[in-house]
Protein backbone atom coordinates (compact mmCIF):
# COMPACT_ATOMS: atom_id res chain seq x y z
CA UNK A 1 0.00 0.00 0.00
CA UNK A 2 1.07 3.36 -0.82
CA UNK A 3 0.96 6.43 1.35
CA UNK A 4 0.49 9.06 -1.32
CA UNK A 5 -2.05 11.18 -2.43
CA UNK A 6 -3.26 10.66 -6.17
CA UNK A 7 -4.97 12.60 -8.69
CA UNK A 8 -7.31 11.44 -10.52
CA UNK A 9 -9.53 13.45 -13.64
CA UNK A 10 -13.44 13.60 -13.33
CA UNK A 11 -14.01 11.58 -15.82
CA UNK A 12 -11.97 8.81 -13.97
CA UNK A 13 -15.01 8.65 -11.62
CA UNK A 14 -16.86 5.91 -14.16
CA UNK A 15 -13.64 3.89 -14.14
CA UNK A 16 -13.97 4.04 -10.51
CA UNK A 17 -17.32 2.38 -10.52
CA UNK A 18 -16.96 -0.42 -13.24
CA UNK A 19 -13.77 -0.98 -11.33
CA UNK A 20 -16.26 -1.94 -8.18
CA UNK A 21 -18.36 -3.90 -10.25
CA UNK A 22 -15.87 -5.90 -12.13
CA UNK A 23 -14.55 -6.75 -8.64
CA UNK A 24 -18.05 -8.04 -7.46
CA UNK A 25 -19.16 -4.90 -5.74
CA UNK A 26 -22.31 -3.33 -5.50
CA UNK A 27 -22.05 0.49 -5.85
CA UNK A 28 -23.67 2.54 -3.70
CA UNK A 29 -23.71 5.97 -3.65
CA UNK A 30 -25.81 9.36 -3.55
CA UNK A 31 -28.65 10.27 -5.87
CA UNK A 32 -31.19 13.26 -5.54
CA UNK A 33 -34.41 11.45 -4.89
CA UNK A 34 -37.67 12.67 -3.38
CA UNK A 35 -35.77 16.30 -3.24
CA UNK A 36 -33.05 14.73 -0.33
CA UNK A 37 -29.84 13.28 -1.12
CA UNK A 38 -30.14 9.50 -0.27
CA UNK A 39 -27.56 6.42 -0.80
CA UNK A 40 -28.56 3.66 -3.53
CA UNK A 41 -27.34 1.69 -6.18
CA UNK A 42 -25.95 3.55 -8.42
CA UNK A 43 -24.42 2.63 -11.82
CA UNK A 44 -23.30 5.69 -13.52
CA UNK A 45 -21.87 9.24 -12.60
CA UNK A 46 -24.99 10.38 -13.85
CA UNK A 47 -26.64 9.27 -10.83
CA UNK A 48 -24.53 11.21 -8.95
CA UNK A 49 -26.06 14.50 -7.79
CA UNK A 50 -23.73 16.80 -10.16
CA UNK A 51 -23.99 20.06 -9.15
CA UNK A 52 -26.03 19.87 -6.19
CA UNK A 53 -25.57 21.67 -2.64
CA UNK A 54 -28.04 21.54 0.16
CA UNK A 55 -29.07 24.09 2.09
CA UNK A 56 -29.74 23.41 5.71
CA UNK A 57 -30.73 25.25 8.92
CA UNK A 58 -32.59 24.20 12.17
CA UNK A 59 -36.11 22.68 10.56
CA UNK A 60 -35.01 22.99 7.10
CA UNK A 61 -33.37 21.79 4.47
CA UNK A 62 -33.19 21.51 0.99
CA UNK A 63 -31.27 21.11 -2.45
CA UNK A 64 -30.14 23.85 -5.06
CA UNK A 65 -28.69 23.52 -8.07
CA UNK A 66 -25.27 25.51 -8.87
CA UNK A 67 -24.47 24.78 -12.11
CA UNK A 68 -21.31 23.42 -11.42
CA UNK A 69 -19.39 20.00 -12.56
CA UNK A 70 -19.05 18.46 -8.64
CA UNK A 71 -20.13 15.60 -7.69
CA UNK A 72 -19.70 15.88 -3.55
CA UNK A 73 -20.70 19.22 -2.61
CA UNK A 74 -23.57 17.94 -0.66
CA UNK A 75 -23.22 17.85 3.43
CA UNK A 76 -25.28 14.93 3.95
CA UNK A 77 -29.06 13.65 3.62
CA UNK A 78 -31.62 12.24 6.20
CA UNK A 79 -29.70 8.47 5.73
CA UNK A 80 -26.50 7.90 6.74
CA UNK A 81 -24.69 4.31 6.23
CA UNK A 82 -26.61 2.90 9.45
CA UNK A 83 -29.03 1.13 7.13
CA UNK A 84 -27.00 -0.80 5.24
CA UNK A 85 -25.84 -3.01 8.04
CA UNK A 86 -28.15 -2.13 10.98
CA UNK A 87 -31.84 -2.49 8.82
CA UNK A 88 -34.63 -0.53 9.89
CA UNK A 89 -36.84 -3.28 10.30
CA UNK A 90 -35.74 -7.05 9.85
CA UNK A 91 -37.23 -10.55 10.93
CA UNK A 92 -34.53 -12.52 13.53
CA UNK A 93 -36.62 -15.95 13.30
CA UNK A 94 -40.34 -17.89 12.99
CA UNK A 95 -42.30 -19.99 14.60
CA UNK A 96 -44.29 -22.41 12.50
CA UNK A 97 -47.03 -24.84 14.36
CA UNK A 98 -46.88 -28.56 13.00
CA UNK A 99 -50.20 -30.53 12.21
CA UNK A 100 -49.35 -32.01 15.47
CA UNK A 101 -49.44 -28.85 17.27
CA UNK A 102 -45.53 -28.37 18.30
CA UNK A 103 -43.54 -25.47 17.43
CA UNK A 104 -40.82 -25.18 15.56
CA UNK A 105 -38.62 -21.98 15.44
CA UNK A 106 -36.31 -21.42 12.80
CA UNK A 107 -33.24 -18.58 12.10
CA UNK A 108 -33.80 -15.81 9.78
CA UNK A 109 -30.77 -16.16 7.53
CA UNK A 110 -29.59 -13.12 5.22
CA UNK A 111 -28.13 -12.98 1.99
CA UNK A 112 -25.45 -10.71 2.22
CA UNK A 113 -23.78 -8.27 -0.82
CA UNK A 114 -20.60 -7.23 -1.19
CA UNK A 115 -21.03 -3.17 -0.86
CA UNK A 116 -19.24 -0.35 -1.81
CA UNK A 117 -20.55 3.07 -0.81
CA UNK A 118 -18.70 6.31 -2.51
CA UNK A 119 -19.38 9.67 -1.18
CA UNK A 120 -19.45 8.64 2.91
CA UNK A 121 -18.85 11.52 4.62
CA UNK A 122 -16.11 11.62 7.67
CA UNK A 123 -19.04 12.09 10.57
CA UNK A 124 -20.81 8.40 9.27
CA UNK A 125 -17.69 6.92 9.35
CA UNK A 126 -16.92 8.25 12.92
CA UNK A 127 -20.96 7.08 13.23
CA UNK A 128 -20.18 3.17 11.86
CA UNK A 129 -17.59 2.98 14.19
CA UNK A 130 -19.45 3.56 17.20
CA UNK A 131 -22.31 1.09 15.53
CA UNK A 132 -19.43 -1.16 15.97
CA UNK A 133 -18.67 -1.07 19.37
CA UNK A 134 -22.36 -1.57 20.45
CA UNK A 135 -22.85 -4.28 17.60
CA UNK A 136 -19.60 -6.38 17.54
CA UNK A 137 -19.12 -6.05 21.62
CA UNK A 138 -16.34 -8.70 22.91
CA UNK A 139 -19.01 -11.55 23.19
CA UNK A 140 -22.22 -10.55 22.16
CA UNK A 141 -21.50 -9.96 18.21
CA UNK A 142 -25.02 -9.65 16.32
CA UNK A 143 -24.24 -11.78 14.00
CA UNK A 144 -26.63 -9.84 11.37
CA UNK A 145 -24.62 -6.42 11.76
CA UNK A 146 -21.88 -8.81 11.77
CA UNK A 147 -22.26 -9.98 8.18
CA UNK A 148 -23.17 -7.31 6.29
CA UNK A 149 -20.30 -4.89 7.87
CA UNK A 150 -17.84 -7.26 6.69
CA UNK A 151 -18.65 -6.81 3.24
CA UNK A 152 -18.41 -3.48 3.30
CA UNK A 153 -15.71 -0.96 1.31
CA UNK A 154 -16.17 2.94 1.98
CA UNK A 155 -15.00 5.37 -0.14
CA UNK A 156 -15.02 8.79 1.58
CA UNK A 157 -15.54 11.70 0.34
CA UNK A 158 -13.76 14.53 2.77
CA UNK A 159 -15.53 17.79 3.34
CA UNK A 160 -14.83 21.04 1.38
CA UNK A 161 -18.04 22.98 2.73
CA UNK A 162 -19.77 22.23 5.57
CA UNK A 163 -23.72 23.40 5.87
CA UNK A 164 -25.09 25.63 8.55
CA UNK A 165 -26.05 22.73 10.89
CA UNK A 166 -22.39 21.18 10.75
CA UNK A 167 -20.27 20.44 14.15
CA UNK A 168 -18.15 17.61 13.12
CA UNK A 169 -15.35 19.28 13.99
CA UNK A 170 -15.90 19.89 17.16
CA UNK A 171 -16.68 15.88 18.14
CA UNK A 172 -13.26 15.87 16.33
CA UNK A 173 -15.12 13.70 13.31
CA UNK A 174 -14.47 15.98 10.67
CA UNK A 175 -14.61 17.46 8.19
CA UNK A 176 -11.11 15.44 6.88
CA UNK A 177 -11.92 11.24 7.11
CA UNK A 178 -8.45 10.36 9.54
CA UNK A 179 -9.73 6.91 9.57
CA UNK A 180 -12.19 3.74 8.68
CA UNK A 181 -11.80 4.26 4.88
CA UNK A 182 -10.34 2.12 2.34
CA UNK A 183 -10.45 4.75 -0.35
CA UNK A 184 -10.88 8.44 0.44
CA UNK A 185 -11.55 11.27 -2.17
CA UNK A 186 -11.19 15.45 -2.04
CA UNK A 187 -12.85 16.92 -4.93
CA UNK A 188 -10.89 19.90 -6.30
CA UNK A 189 -12.58 22.06 -9.67
CA UNK A 190 -10.45 19.95 -12.13
CA UNK A 191 -10.64 16.44 -10.25
CA UNK A 192 -9.93 14.67 -7.31
CA UNK A 193 -7.02 13.68 -4.63
CA UNK A 194 -7.10 9.76 -4.43
CA UNK A 195 -5.95 8.11 -1.12
CA UNK A 196 -6.14 4.39 -0.23
CA UNK A 197 -5.86 3.00 3.82
CA UNK A 198 -7.00 -0.52 2.67
CA UNK A 199 -5.25 -3.61 0.42
CA UNK A 200 -8.87 -3.40 -1.00
CA UNK A 201 -8.42 0.31 -1.55
CA UNK A 202 -5.59 -0.41 -3.54
CA UNK A 203 -6.94 -3.31 -5.74
CA UNK A 204 -9.71 -0.74 -6.66
CA UNK A 205 -7.64 2.09 -7.84
CA UNK A 206 -4.89 0.17 -9.75
CA UNK A 207 -6.47 0.22 -13.17
CA UNK A 208 -7.18 4.11 -12.48
CA UNK A 209 -5.61 6.79 -14.66
CA UNK A 210 -3.48 8.12 -11.61
CA UNK A 211 -0.60 10.55 -11.39
CA UNK A 212 1.07 11.94 -7.83
CA UNK A 213 -1.06 15.09 -7.06
CA UNK A 214 0.95 18.19 -7.06
CA UNK A 215 1.87 20.26 -3.65
CA UNK A 216 -0.40 23.43 -4.60
CA UNK A 217 -3.14 20.25 -5.01
CA UNK A 218 -2.45 19.62 -1.68
CA UNK A 219 -2.09 22.71 -0.53
CA UNK A 220 -5.99 23.31 -2.30
CA UNK A 221 -7.38 20.23 -0.71
CA UNK A 222 -6.20 21.07 2.91
CA UNK A 223 -7.60 25.02 1.97
CA UNK A 224 -11.29 23.68 1.74
CA UNK A 225 -11.05 21.58 3.71
CA UNK A 226 -10.15 24.03 6.70
CA UNK A 227 -12.55 26.39 5.56
CA UNK A 228 -15.12 23.55 5.65
CA UNK A 229 -14.42 23.31 9.64
CA UNK A 230 -13.86 27.32 10.27
CA UNK A 231 -17.86 27.54 9.25
CA UNK A 232 -19.03 25.41 11.75
CA UNK A 233 -21.03 26.03 15.05
CA UNK A 234 -19.53 24.56 17.98
CA UNK A 235 -19.94 22.41 21.24
CA UNK A 236 -19.16 23.98 24.44
CA UNK A 237 -16.76 21.03 25.32
CA UNK A 238 -16.04 17.07 24.57
CA UNK A 239 -16.94 15.33 27.24
CA UNK A 240 -20.02 17.15 28.46
CA UNK A 241 -21.39 14.14 31.16
CA UNK A 242 -20.66 15.99 34.98
CA UNK A 243 -22.24 18.91 33.05
CA UNK A 244 -25.30 17.54 31.91
CA UNK A 245 -25.54 15.68 35.41
CA UNK A 246 -25.74 18.20 37.21
CA UNK A 247 -28.57 19.93 35.43
CA UNK A 248 -30.96 17.18 35.82
CA UNK A 249 -33.49 19.54 37.58
CA UNK A 250 -32.82 21.94 35.27
CA UNK A 251 -35.80 24.27 34.22
CA UNK A 252 -34.60 24.48 30.56
CA UNK A 253 -35.93 20.61 30.24
CA UNK A 254 -39.47 21.92 30.49
CA UNK A 255 -38.55 24.59 28.32
CA UNK A 256 -37.30 22.31 25.55
CA UNK A 257 -40.37 20.01 26.44
CA UNK A 258 -42.70 22.86 25.46
CA UNK A 259 -41.16 22.75 21.87
CA UNK A 260 -40.70 19.29 21.25
CA UNK A 261 -42.86 16.91 19.24
CA UNK A 262 -41.86 13.51 21.12
CA UNK A 263 -41.51 12.44 17.52
CA UNK A 264 -38.70 11.06 17.04
CA UNK A 265 -36.81 12.52 14.02
CA UNK A 266 -34.18 13.01 15.59
CA UNK A 267 -33.53 9.59 16.62
CA UNK A 268 -34.23 8.38 13.00
CA UNK A 269 -32.16 10.41 11.42
CA UNK A 270 -28.91 10.02 13.90
CA UNK A 271 -26.19 7.58 12.33
CA UNK A 272 -25.39 6.31 15.46
CA UNK A 273 -28.93 5.41 17.54
CA UNK A 274 -29.53 1.73 17.85
CA UNK A 275 -32.59 1.64 20.07
CA UNK A 276 -34.97 -0.85 18.84
CA UNK A 277 -38.06 -2.65 19.98
CA UNK A 278 -38.42 -6.41 19.08
CA UNK A 279 -42.36 -7.35 18.06
CA UNK A 280 -44.84 -10.82 17.10
CA UNK A 281 -46.61 -10.60 13.81
CA UNK A 282 -49.04 -13.40 13.63
CA UNK A 283 -50.35 -14.45 10.82
CA UNK A 284 -53.79 -14.42 10.34
CA UNK A 285 -54.34 -18.44 10.45
CA UNK A 286 -52.58 -18.70 13.29
CA UNK A 287 -50.28 -20.84 11.98
CA UNK A 288 -46.93 -19.01 11.87
CA UNK A 289 -45.74 -16.17 14.02
CA UNK A 290 -42.37 -13.90 12.75
CA UNK A 291 -39.99 -12.09 15.41
CA UNK A 292 -38.74 -8.66 14.23
CA UNK A 293 -36.51 -6.20 15.09
CA UNK A 294 -37.44 -2.74 14.30
CA UNK A 295 -35.74 0.72 14.98
CA UNK A 296 -37.05 1.87 18.08
CA UNK A 297 -36.89 5.49 19.85
CA UNK A 298 -36.08 7.34 23.36
CA UNK A 299 -39.10 9.63 22.39
CA UNK A 300 -41.53 6.80 22.14
CA UNK A 301 -43.87 6.48 25.60
CA UNK A 302 -43.16 2.81 24.58
CA UNK A 303 -39.34 2.40 25.08
CA UNK A 304 -39.80 2.88 28.95
CA UNK A 305 -42.42 1.30 29.57
CA UNK A 306 -42.00 -1.69 32.04
CA UNK A 307 -44.84 -3.73 33.62
CA UNK A 308 -47.52 -1.10 33.96
CA UNK A 309 -45.02 2.01 34.05
CA UNK A 310 -43.96 4.31 31.83
CA UNK A 311 -40.67 5.45 33.59
CA UNK A 312 -40.34 8.46 31.07
CA UNK A 313 -43.83 9.60 30.84
CA UNK A 314 -43.22 13.12 30.04
CA UNK A 315 -41.65 14.75 26.80
CA UNK A 316 -39.15 16.56 29.22
CA UNK A 317 -37.73 13.33 30.67
CA UNK A 318 -37.21 11.80 27.00
CA UNK A 319 -35.44 14.53 25.86
CA UNK A 320 -33.15 14.45 29.01
CA UNK A 321 -33.16 10.53 28.57
CA UNK A 322 -31.77 11.12 24.73
CA UNK A 323 -29.25 14.47 24.97
CA UNK A 324 -27.62 13.03 29.00
CA UNK A 325 -26.77 9.89 27.25
CA UNK A 326 -25.53 10.81 23.76
CA UNK A 327 -23.50 13.32 25.20
CA UNK A 328 -22.70 11.84 28.86
CA UNK A 329 -23.01 8.81 29.73
CA UNK A 330 -21.98 7.50 26.43
CA UNK A 331 -18.36 8.06 27.46
CA UNK A 332 -18.64 5.48 30.35
CA UNK A 333 -20.42 3.28 27.50
CA UNK A 334 -17.95 3.44 24.68
CA UNK A 335 -15.40 5.89 26.22
CA UNK A 336 -16.34 8.89 23.72
CA UNK A 337 -19.72 11.35 23.10
CA UNK A 338 -22.13 9.62 20.88
CA UNK A 339 -22.79 12.67 18.73
CA UNK A 340 -20.59 13.18 15.60
CA UNK A 341 -21.87 16.72 14.49
CA UNK A 342 -23.43 15.24 11.43
CA UNK A 343 -26.25 17.89 12.52
CA UNK A 344 -29.22 16.05 11.07
CA UNK A 345 -30.99 16.51 14.26
CA UNK A 346 -30.68 19.84 14.19
CA UNK A 347 -32.23 20.42 10.15
CA UNK A 348 -35.16 17.66 10.08
CA UNK A 349 -36.27 18.35 14.06
CA UNK A 350 -39.69 20.02 12.73
CA UNK A 351 -39.62 22.64 15.21
CA UNK A 352 -35.71 23.50 14.69
CA UNK A 353 -34.46 22.53 18.00
CA UNK A 354 -30.37 23.23 17.90
CA UNK A 355 -28.43 20.44 20.01
CA UNK A 356 -25.93 22.62 19.95
CA UNK A 357 -27.79 25.70 20.98
CA UNK A 358 -29.66 23.83 23.73
CA UNK A 359 -26.03 22.01 25.30
CA UNK A 360 -24.30 26.00 25.31
CA UNK A 361 -27.05 27.18 27.10
CA UNK A 362 -27.06 24.37 29.61
CA UNK A 363 -23.19 25.32 29.71
CA UNK A 364 -23.56 29.02 30.21
CA UNK A 365 -26.48 28.45 32.90
CA UNK A 366 -28.59 30.12 30.48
Amino acid sequence: MTSNVNFLAKAGLQTLIDNLVSLGYECIGPQVRDHAIVYDVITNIADLPVGIIDIQSPGQYRLEQTGDKNYFRWNNGPQAIKPLVFKPEEPIWSCQKSPDGNLRFEKNMISVKKRAVIGVRACDIAALFLQDKHFLHDHNKDEYYRDRRQELLLIAANCTKSAATCFCNSTGDGPRAHYGYDISLTELADGLLVHTLSEQGENVIKELELRTASQEELAEADSLINEAAEQQRSLPSHNLKDMLFSKLKDARWQQIAERCLSCGNCTSVCPTCFCHSENEKPAMNGEVSQHTRQWDSCFSQEHSYIHGITIRSETQYRYRQWLTHKFGSWHDQYGRCGCVGCGRCISWCPVGIDVTEELNAFANGA
